[in-house]
C-alpha cells in the first residue's frame, strides 16, 4: 500500500514498528521501572551520564536495536537498505546527540514514553521534533 504524496511510505511497516516500539517501552517501564529513552541509555553506555542502569544492560539495549531490525528484515525477506555516506550519517547523528542532551531526551523518551504519560515537557519537545522534521524535509526538498 502506498500513497501518492508519499510513494516510499510503508504504512503497514510503520504501524507494526510503532506497535513494537510501544510494547518495548511498556515492557521496560513495567519490567524494569525505567523509561526507554535511547539517548539516556546511550549516555549511560558511554559514561556521559550516570544512572541506575548498568553499562552492560545499556550496551545490550543499544545492540538490540539494530539487531532486532536486522532479524525482522530477514524474517520478512526485506531487501537491505542503502545507507548514505558515513559523514552524512555521523555528523547529523552527533548533532542529534547534542540536541538530545540539551533537551534532556530524544524522540523515544519524550515522544513514546513522555507523551503517553501526558508530560507537558515531552509534548512540547515532541512538537519541536515534528516541526524540525517538517522544516528539514522542506529544505531538503527545496535543495534537491
Amino acid at each position: 500500500m502506498t500513497w501518492a504524496a508519499f510513494p516510499d511510505a510503508q504504512p503497514l511497516h510503520g504501524l507494526v514498528g510503532g506497535i513494537m516500539i510501544g510494547l518495548a517501552a511498556a515492557m521496560m517501564l513495567l519490567g524494569a521501572g525505567r523509561i526507554a529513552g535511547v539517548s539516556g541509555i546511550a549516555a549511560r553506555a558511554t559514561r556521559i551520564s550516570h544512572g541506575d542502569m548498568s553499562m552492560s544492560s545499556a550496551w545490550g539495549f543499544l545492540a538490540g536495536l539494530p539487531l532486532g531490525a536486522f532479524i525482522v528484515s530477514l524474517a520478512l525477506g526485506l531487501a537491505p537498505s542503502e545507507f548514505a555516506p558515513w559523514p552524512v550519517l555521523v555528523i547529523p547523528g552527533l548533532l542529534v546527540g547534542f540536541g538530545t542532551r540539551m533537551g534532556s531526551g530524544c524522540t523515544s523518551g519524550h515522544g513514546v514514553c513522555g507523551v503517553s504519560r501526558l508530560s507537558q515537557r515531552s509534548m512540547l519537545a515532541t512538537a519541536t521534533f515534528i516541526a524540525a522534521g517538517i522544516a528539514t524535509v522542506a529544505v531538503m526538498g527545496a535543495l534537491s
